[in-house]
């Protein structure tokens, strides 16, 4: 009886391992596809001098929070469809539009075209670094979830909480913090793809992208406090 079930056990792996594979290979094509929208995002908010609410960074930051939810319930709503696609790479285009303030600033640096090369060098480092550990790691890394989420709780309070406190060695904590865990929820959003944890590519390109926007935002704010020179 076990001989007759194991040429049906190598058929469904095999079929499950195929579904697996394409979902992860359809999340990089759509995460690499999605860095388009970001980057002309950035460069219109740069060239226009884009920023949502500049007086007020506190309704600033829950209109940007307010948008991006939005944003993230029209997309799961519609991500088996191609609209979740076009939602996504709207996000993303967003997502360079926010980052454009911190781009600016940076770029006015006299080592700035440096510092943002480092933090994308850094980025796609920890990216790939995440990628080949989500695959040789066998052992199951759901339990992660939690702790991730509760760590990324206290960093968006933290972070929040510096925006009356202005303390720059607070921010370092936070970006450093945002670093690790992040990196962290690369490596474990990978692995939920590979164990066939989670079987949407647009779900899964928007966890990682996310992940990866942050850890590139956060390393080039750690960059210019460290190592950022003024052009006087």
């Amino acid at each position: 009886m076990d001989r007759s079930l194991k040429p049906l056990d190598v058929v469904y792996g095999g079929s499950l391992g195929a579904d697996r594979s394409r979902v992860l290979r359809n999340t990089y094509a759509l995460l690499a596809l999605s860095m388009v929208p970001t980057v002309l995002g950035a460069w219109v908010g740069v060239a226009f001098g884009f920023s949502l609410l500049p007086g007020s960074p506190l309704i600033s930051a829950l209109l940007f929070l307010g948008i991006a939810f939005a944003f993230f319930y029209g997309i799961e709503k519609t991500k088996h469809t191609g609209m979740g696609v076009v939602l996504l790479l709207a996000f993303t285009f967003f997502m360079g539009l926010m980052l454009s303030r911190l781009l600016g600033f940076a770029l006015g640096l006299s080592n700035g075209v440096q510092l943002v090369s480092l933090a994308f060098g850094g980025t796609a480092t920890v990216f790939v670094g995440m990628a080949a550990l989500a695959n040789t790691v066998k052992r199951d890394l759901s339990s992660m979830g939690k702790w991730l989420f509760m760590g990324m709780l206290v960093m968006i309070v933290a972070g929040l909480a510096n925006i009356w406190l202005q303390m720059p060695a607070l921010m370092l904590a936070v970006s450093a913090m945002s670093v690790l865990i992040f990196s962290a929820f690369i490596l474990y959003d990978l692995k939920r793809i590979i164990d066939g944890g989670e079987t949407n590519y647009v779900s899964a390109t928007l966890a990682v992208y996310l992940s990866v926007y942050n850890v590139f935002t956060s390393l080039l704010q750690l960059l210019m406090a460290l190592g950022g020179a003024s052009d006087d």
